[in-house]
C-alpha cells in the first residue's frame, strides 16, 4: 500500500476533538450550560483535546430533534448563555458549530409569521413549498424518485391564517420546515448565521443536512450536481469570514469518496460499521480495501449524536444496478443483528420502528455498547480511529466508555436518545476513573502529542485477520498491531531513544 503523508488543518488542528451537547457533559438533565463545559474541558479535562465541536445550542434546545430544528439559529439557548460563553471557550479550544442549512423549526418566529401573513410575510421567501420546486401537480413517478432519510412523508400540509393551504417541504419531520436556499431571502439568512458564528470566535462550521439543500424536480433532491455548486459557494463566503467547513452526509461510501474531492472536509462514517464488522467476523479485509480508498480529507468518528451509520458500507440503495457495498448484503444483516445481541437487545429497543425520529440507515447505541462492553475490543477501536490519517472526534458519550441510556429513551421515545445521556458532575468526576477511560484518555494524549502522527503512514496485512498500522517521522514511530480474530494487539512507539508498548489483551 503506498505510503500516506498526514494532512494540517488550519483550524481544525491535528489532535484529537471531542463532541458534545453544552448541557449533557458538564451537569444534570437542565442544569448544564456552556460555562459548565468550559469548567470540565478546562479542569478534569484539560490538556485532551485540541477542540471541540458544539452540538446545537441555539434557541431552543428543546425542539423535536435536539436542538437540530432551532427556532432562532442567531440566539444562544439562555438556559446555556450567550454568545460571550461561546467565545469565552473559544480561547482554550478550536470550536466547531453546526450550521442547520436545510431547515428551521416550524415555531420560528418566521415561519409563524408566513402562517399568518402569508404571501406578504416577508419571510414567504424563506421556506420550501412543493409548487416551487414542481411547476404542476407532482407526478407519483417523481415523488417516488425523491431520496428519503426517514419514511415519513416529504411534504407536510400547514393551513395559512386566511384558510388557504400551503404544501411545505418537510425533508427530516414535520415540525423542520426545509429553507428555500436559493431564494434571496434563505441566501441571507444562512449568511446572517455564518456572521454571527465567526465573530464569536467559531473556527468550523459544519454544514448539517447539507446534502438535502437543494431540490430539483425529477430527481433524487439529493447531492445533486447543483449541491456541489451551492456547497462551493457556502464554503466561499465561509472561507471568506476566516472558517473552514466540513461537510456531513451519509451515503454510499463511492459517493463518499466523489464527494470528498470536492469538499474541505468530510467525515469517514464508513469506519464505525466496519470496525464493529472486522471484531465481529474476525476478518481485517474490508478494513483494509477501505483504507486504500478512503478519504484522507476526513475525520474520523466512531460514535456521533446520531446513530451508526449502516447506509456508509452498504450496497447503493439509489442505484437500481445493485452496487456493492463495502461487505456483502447478509453479513450487513449479521452485524445489525450482532449489535443487537451484543447489546442486550438494547439497540433493537431504540431502532427503526421501535423508535420516533425513525432513520432508515443507523442503529442507535452507544459504540461500547455495540461492543458488547468489551474493554479490548473498544481501547483497539479507538486505537485504530486514532491512526488513520485524519483528524479524530469522540462523542462524550464515547469519552466515558457510556452505556445505552434506557432510562431516558423510555422517557422520551426516541431512539437516538440512547446514546445522549444527561452526565452531572458526580456521575462524570466517577467515569473519569474507570480503567477503561483512563486508558482511552492515555491513548487520546500519545495521539495528541507524538511527532510520528505529522509523517508518513501506511497499513499492512500480516494475516487476513491481522493488520499493523505504521506512522513514521524522521526517527519517530509508532505501530499498531491489531489481532481481529482473537482481539488482542500492541502498540509500539517511540519515547527518546527507547521503545515504549501498550498491550491490549
Amino acid at each position: 500500500m503506498p505510503r500516506c503523508r498526514a494532512l494540517f488543518f488550519d483550524r481544525m488542528n491535528n489532535k484529537v476533538q471531542l463532541i458534545a451537547y453544552a448541557e449533557r457533559l458538564s451537569g444534570a438533565a437542565g442544569a448544564g450550560n456552556l460555562r459548565a463545559l468550559t469548567r470540565v474541558l478546562e479542569g478534569p479535562l484539560a490538556n485532551v483535546f485540541g477542540g471541540v465541536h458544539l452540538l446545537p445550542f441555539y434557541d431552543s434546545i428543546h425542539g423535536t430533534d435536539a436542538g437540530f430544528d432551532p427556532k432562532d439559529h442567531l440566539t444562544v439557548d439562555p438556559s446555556l448563555g450567550t454568545w460571550v460563553d461561546v467565545a469565552r471557550l473559544g480561547q482554550s479550544h478550536a470550536i466547531m458549530a453546526d450550521v442547520i442549512v436545510n431547515h428551521m423549526s416550524a415555531q420560528s418566529p418566521q415561519f409563524q409569521d408566513f402562517v399568518q401573513r402569508g404571501d406578504a410575510s416577508p419571510y414567504a421567501g424563506l421556506f420550501l413549498t412543493q409548487e416551487k420546486v414542481f411547476s404542476s401537480p407532482a407526478l407519483a413517478a417523481q415523488l417516488q424518485q425523491i431520496y428519503r432519510p426517514r419514511p415519513t412523508p416529504a411534504f407536510t400540509r400547514y393551513t395559512l391564517a386566511d384558510g388557504s393551504q400551503r404544501l411545505m417541504w418537510t425533508t427530516f419531520t414535520e415540525q423542520q420546515i426545509d429553507i428555500d436556499v436559493g431564494h434571496p431571502t434563505g441566501a441571507a439568512y444562512l449568511q446572517s448565521i455564518l456572521q454571527v458564528l465567526a465573530s464569536s470566535g467559531v473556527k468550523t462550521i459544519r454544514l448539517d443536512a447539507v446534502g438535502y439543500a437543494i431540490k430539483k424536480a425529477g430527481s433524487s433532491c439529493f447531492m445533486l450536481p447543483e449541491t456541489f455548486d451551492f456547497i462551493a459557494q457556502l464554503s466561499a463566503q465561509t472561507k471568506a469570514l476566516g472558517m473552514e467547513v466540513l461537510v456531513e452526509v451519509h451515503s454510499y461510501y463511492a459517493t463518499q469518496i466523489d464527494i470528498a474531492h470536492k469538499v474541505d472536509r468530510v467525515y469517514d462514517f464508513a469506519l464505525p460499521p466496519l470496525l464493529l464488522h472486522a471484531f465481529h467476523f474476525g476478518t481485517a479485509l474490508p478494513l483494509q480495501r477501505w483504507v486504500k480508498i478512503r478519504p484522507t480529507n476526513a475525520v474520523t468518528v466512531l460514535d456521533t449524536h446520531d446513530g451508526i451509520g449502516i447506509i456508509d458500507i452498504g450496497a447503493d440503495r439509489a442505484d437500481r444496478t445493485g452496487k456493492p457495498g463495502l461487505v456483502p448484503d447478509h453479513e450487513l444483516d449479521a452485524l445489525v443483528e450482532a449489535i443487537h445481541i451484543a447489546s442486550q437487545g438494547q439497540s433493537r429497543e431504540a431502532t427503526g420502528a421501535a423508535a420516533s425520529n425513525l432513520d432508515l440507515y443507523q442503529v442507535n447505541c452507544t459504540y461500547y455498547d455495540a461492543l458488547g462492553r468489551h474493554d479490548t475490543k473498544y481501547l483497539l477501536a479507538r486505537a485504530i480511529q486514532f491512526f488513520l490519517p485524519g483528524v479524530p472526534q469522540i462523542y462524550y458519550v464515547g469519552l466515558l466508555a457510556g452505556h445505552n441510556d434506557m432510562e431516558l429513551l423510555g422517557r422520551t421515545g426516541v431512539g437516538r436518545d440512547i446514546n445522549r445521556h444527561y452526565y452531572s458532575e458526580t456521575e462524570l468526576a466517577l467515569q473519569l476513573q474507570r480503567p477503561v477511560v483512563q486508558r482511552l484518555i492515555e491513548l487520546i494524549r500519545l495521539r495528541n502529542s507524538h511527532a510520528a502522527f505529522s509523517g508518513n503512514f501506511q497499513m499492512l496485512l500480516i494475516s487476513e485477520h491481522v493488520a499493523r498500522m505504521e506512522w513514521a517521522f524522521g526517527s519517530d514511530f509508532a505501530v499498531l498491531t491489531v489481532d481481529f480474530q482473537s482481539a488482542s494487539g500492541q502498540l509500539d512507539y517511540s519515547l527518546a531513544s527507547e521503545q515504549k508498548s501498550i498491550r491490549f489483551a
